[in-house]
């Protein structure tokens, strides 16, 4: 018997997550949501950030599974049936992910923003060049994402610290844990990683007393979710100069307004939410795999838990 696996994004094509899983699984059928006919029997969802009701839509759901690593645009629903619910774990996008933050934290580490303002300016400006070990770089969130970024850093080179609402022990990493810790683990951070899973406890967790908290001219870099730090207060910050510079790649609205101040703002960075997206020719394994458990009565692995978020 065929099975049919949905498939809803706005931004990712449907085409090579097609052929990827087809490939794997050949008793399976991809189709959108527009394609979806009255006999065919939806078994799956392969989703980001679904419409309201979709769920709704296809009662027969055994599996459901988010196209990224964040879980929080299913918390809260209501449409949501009582199945396994997992995230995308590939170690491509992990490895996107640390060249994205690899690429921010460079940039800042060797000053390349200020040789960029000075080429405008058309003036010749030198800046001695600090060892990397002399750059305090702090990772906010020691997750899956969050641990390679940090382990990759600290290979780099850089004096880096991590923080996480739980303890973690990560090798060559200062780790701290727990909302006492957080001000104290800012006012050490030169250039800031945020990336922390947007949950209830984590929503708009860095505001204007956490910038306050960091060294004057400190760097940020955020590639989680844009509503993990209250955007107006961050903006402030960026205007006085208490935050030097900002490269943002999420935002609490996306995509980012036509008239938001960030676009006018020489120091800041933005990119469109693309620091790390799924691969389908690589993540295609684990959602076959896991829908594979699924059928055999197993347990699917990366299982969310929305209660928490991630």
């Amino acid at each position: 018997m065929t099975e049919t696996l949905v498939f809803a994004s706005a931004v990712d094509p449907v085409a090579p997550w097609r052929t990827a899983l087809e490939g794997l699984l050949p008793d399976i059928r991809v189709r959108t949501p527009e394609e979806i006919e009255p006999e065919d029997d939806v078994r799956y969802a392969l989703v980001w950030k679904p419409p309201t009701g979709f769920f709704a839509r296809h009662p027969g759901l055994r599996l459901v599974t988010i196209l990224g690593a964040g879980a929080d645009a299913l918390v809260g629903r209501d449409d949501l049936p009582d199945v396994p619910v997992t995230r995308l774990s590939d170690p491509e996008m992990a490895r996107m992910m640390t060249h994205y933050v690899l690429f921010a934290v460079l940039r800042y580490a060797r000053d390349i923003p200020t040789f960029e303002a000075a080429q405008r300016a058309g003036r010749w400006h030198y800046v001695h060049p600090r060892e990397a070990r002399q750059i305090r770089v702090g990772v906010l969130g020691l997750g899956e994402l969050g641990s390679a970024t940090a382990l990759e850093l600290a290979r780099q080179g850089f004096s880096v610290a991590g923080w996480s609402r739980t303890p973690k022990a990560l090798p060559g990493i200062a780790c701290h844990a727990g909302p006492d810790a957080l001000v104290p683990f800012l006012a050490q951070t030169e250039i800031l990683l945020v990336m922390l899973p947007l949950t209830p406890w984590t929503r708009r967790l860095i505001g204007a007393a956490e910038l306050a908290a960091l060294p004057w001219g400190a760097k940020l870099v955020n590639v989680s979710r844009g509503a993990v730090i209250d955007e107006a207060a961050l903006v402030a910050a960026l205007q006085s100069g208490h935050v030097g510079g900002a490269t943002l790649d999420v935002f609490e609205t996306e995509p980012l307004a036509d008239e938001h101040p960030l676009w006018e703002m020489e120091n800041v960075l933005v990119t469109p939410h693309l620091a790390s997206v799924a691969i389908p020719a690589s993540a295609a394994r684990q959602v076959a795999e896991n829908i594979r458990r699924v059928r055999t009565g197993r347990a699917p692995e990366q299982r969310v838990d929305l209660t928490r978020g991630y």
